[in-house]
């Protein structure tokens, strides 16, 4: 089988890296200056499990032909749009579509453009970031990739897949309710996006504070109503493991989207935080903290690009950028899994 990896970032690059290691047919799809970098210097990673770097198969969207077997979609949010327009050449009638995405928006989006029976649900979860010289630093020793028929079924292509996602160096994992599990991550990370957020703070500087641990399990609770309304509601257990990391004391994990925002960077929040609220209104349900993250974002989102329309309540929370196919160097540990 051949798999192209659209964007050679810290997550797409992380698994590329160690499918080509392991001997797969692997491309990464990539923007001319990180083609350019990746085929000077190739494709490092420094681990906790051991360092290696591969000679990487690059290729650039203009150059990009024929159809592939597998396309592993590894972008931020508000890149996805345009990444879409990159990756369409490769998509042919047997094409399946892993997404690694956050949220729920990228399945409609990607379902829209290719139809329902090319896209599978992917769930990553590895803390990985660029450094300054564009190698991947991998920062704990988790690695899991897990993938799926978004309907649950066992078919013969996703069979396939799981062989092909086996035994390459990390965690894979094939699962009959992929669904379930992106809707647990979702809850999970937009809880932790929207605290950090909020409280301008990690979790255990929230966890310590006056209330605090309060306010962390009422922002659970309406993540897990809206999934509870879209029918996945999360299981107890899954609740009670939420938030116990999302209260440890000492904690210094932070959401990713928190650390862009501290950093003056475009942030995520439409995917994590917009879509959730927008799934919310539709429901009707009552989600006050939430919307009170997305206004939070949305501000710092219109100052970094100033736009005439207001911020609507029926849609996501902050304006779509243009960058599709390349992660940024990222600092602040510790990053939580993506």
């Amino acid at each position: 089988m051949r798999i192209l990896i659209v964007g050679a970032g810290s997550t797409g690059g992380y698994f590329g890296a160690r499918l080509v290691q392991a001997g797969r047919d692997v491309t990464f799809l990539v923007r001319p200056a990180r083609a350019a970098a990746l085929r000077a210097n190739g494709l490092r990673v420094l681990s906790p499990l051991g360092d290696f770097g591969v000679a990487p198969r690059v290729v650039e969207a203009a150059a990009l032909e024929g159809a592939f077997d597998i396309v592993l979609v590894a972008v931020k949010a508000f890149g996805l749009a345009a990444a879409i327009e990159d990756f369409a050449p490769a998509v042919g009638p047997g094409t399946m579509i892993l997404p690694v995405l956050n949220g729920m928006k990228h399945i409609d989006d990607l379902r829209a453009r290719f139809g329902p029976e090319r896209v599978l649900g992917g769930v990553c979860r590895v803390s990985t970031t660029l450094d300054a010289q564009g190698r991947i630093v991998h920062l704990a020793p988790l690695h899991e990739l897990v993938y799926g028929e978004l309907d649950g079924q066992r078919t013969a292509r996703i069979e396939a897949l799981h062989a092909f996602m086996s035994d390459a160096g990390f965690d894979a994992r094939l699962s009959t309710r992929i669904a379930q599990d992106l809707w647990d991550k979702w809850i999970l990370l937009a809880t932790l996006g929207g605290i950090c957020a909020l409280a301008r703070g990690n979790v255990g500087e929230i966890a310590a504070s006056d209330g605090g641990a309060d306010f962390v399990r009422a922002f659970l609770a309406e993540a897990a109503a809206v999934a509870g309304a879209a029918g996945f509601a999360p299981r107890p257990q899954v609740v009670d493991h939420t938030l116990g990391v999302l209260t440890a004391a000492g904690s210094a994990l932070t959401s990713s989207m928190y650390r862009d925002l501290m950093a003056g960077e475009r942030v995520e929040a439409d995917q994590i935080l917009g879509d959730l609220r927008a799934r919310a209104l539709r429901a009707g349900v009552a989600v006050p903290l939430v919307s009170a993250a997305c206004v939070q974002l949305d501000v710092h989102q219109h100052r970094l690009h100033p736009r005439p329309a207001p911020f609507a309540l029926d849609a996501p929370a902050c304006i779509r950028g243009e960058q599709a196919l390349d992660s940024r160097p990222s600092a602040a540990p510790p990053p939580a899994p993506t």
